[in-house]
C-alpha cells in the first residue's frame, strides 16, 4: 500500500503525520518528494546513508549546423527553443528535456549532454528504509528527482510505502502521487486552511485517488476545513487538537509517537483506517 501525504501549503503538519505514520509501521519505504527543503530524515534519523546523483539530458543547439527551419522551435510546446537571427536557441531553465528537437532536427544540429539537478539519498532506518530528494541549488523543476524516487521504492518488497509530498498542487505533486493507492490530505482548521484543502482534494479527485483527512491544530470554534469535509462527503480520519507541546516535540525533532504513548496508539488507529479505507475500493 502506497500513501501519499499532501497539504495545500507548508506549515500544516504534513511531515510531522508522515514521519509518525512512517513509525509507527511495523515496515516501511519513507519518501520525502518534497525535494526544494526536505526535512523528514531530520526526524527519522537515518543511519549508513548512500548518496546517488540525478542527471537529466539536455538539448545543445550547434549553432553553425542550425540552418533555421524551426522545425524545433515549432515542436516544443513549452517555449524553451525561440529562432533568433535565424539560428535556434534553447532557454534550458524551460526544458522538459524529452528529446524531441534531436529527432527532428534534419542537419544534426542538436545533440544531448548530461546535466545534474540533484542526488537521492537511501538511509536506513529501524523499521525499514527512507529516500530523500534533494534538489540542487538553482534548478528549476524537481520532477526527475521525484521519479528516480518513485523508481527506487519499486524496487523495495514491503506492504508499506509513505510518500511525503511536496506542499501546493504544482508538477511535483501530480508527479508524486502518481503511483499511490491512497491520500492522506492534511489540514488546519481556518479558512485558509479550508482553500487549501479544497485544492489538493481536487488535485486528487482528479487523478481518480481515494483520499481521507486529518484535521490539524483543531480549535473549539467553527472549522471551515470540517465543513468543507462534510459537505463533500470526504472521511476524517483524525482530528489532532492544537497543543503546544505537540509543536515543542515537533519543533526540536521528536516524533509524537515514539515521545507520547497515546499518539503513538492514535497513529496506529490512523495507519489502519486508511488500510480499512483501501481495502473496501
Amino acid at each position: 500500500m502506497k500513501i501519499a501525504v499532501l497539504s495545500g501549503k507548508g506549515g500544516t503538519g504534513k511531515t510531522m503525520v508522515a514521519v509518525n505514520l512512517a513509525a509507527v509501521a511495523q515496515e516501511v519505504v519513507y519518501l520525502d518528494c518534497d525535494v526544494e527543503e526536505p526535512n523528514g530524515r531530520l526526524f527519522l534519523e537515518p543511519e549508513a546513508t548512500e548518496e546517488q546523483t540525478v542527471k537529466v539530458t539536455i538539448p545543445q543547439i550547434k549553432a553553425d549546423l542550425c540552418i533555421g527551419c524551426r522545425k524545433c522551435v515549432d515542436f516544443c510546446r513549452f517555449n524553451a527553443l525561440a529562432l533568433i537571427e535565424e539560428k535556434a536557441v534553447l532557454f534550458p531553465d524551460v526544458c522538459h528535456p524529452c528529446g524531441g528537437c534531436e529527432l527532428l532536427c534534419p542537419v544534426g544540429a542538436v545533440s544531448q549532454q548530461e546535466k545534474i539537478v540533484g542526488y537521492v539519498e537511501k538511509g536506513i532506518i529501524a523499521n525499514g528504509k527512507i529516500y530523500t530528494g534533494v534538489l540542487k541549488l538553482g534548478e528549476e523543476s524537481g520532477v526527475p528527482i521525484i521519479r528516480e524516487l518513485i523508481a527506487k521504492s519499486k524496487q523495495e518488497e514491503v506492504k508499506l510505502t509513505i510518500i511525503d509530498c511536496p506542499p501546493g498542487s504544482a508538477c511535483v505533486v501530480m508527479e508524486s502521487i502518481q503511483d499511490a493507492d491512497y491520500c492522506l490530505l492534511v489540514a488546519e482548521a481556518t479558512t485558509f486552511g479550508q482553500h487549501n484543502l479544497a485544492m489538493v482534494y481536487e488535485l486528487s479527485k482528479l487523478f481518480g485517488k481515494p483520499c481521507g483527512v486529518v484535521l490539524n491544530k483543531c480549535f473549539t470554534e467553527e472549522n471551515p476545513s470540517e465543513e468543507f469535509c462534510l459537505e463533500h462527503n470526504i472521511p476524517i480520519l483524525e482530528r489532532l487538537t492544537y497543543d503546544e507541546e505537540i509543536g515543542r516535540i515537533n519543533g526540536k525533532g521528536g516524533i509524537l509517537a515514539k515521545e507520547k504513548a497515546i499518539y503513538a496508539q492514535r497513529f496506529r488507529q490512523l495507519l489502519a483506517r486508511i488500510e480499512k479505507e483501501v481495502s473496501c475500493l
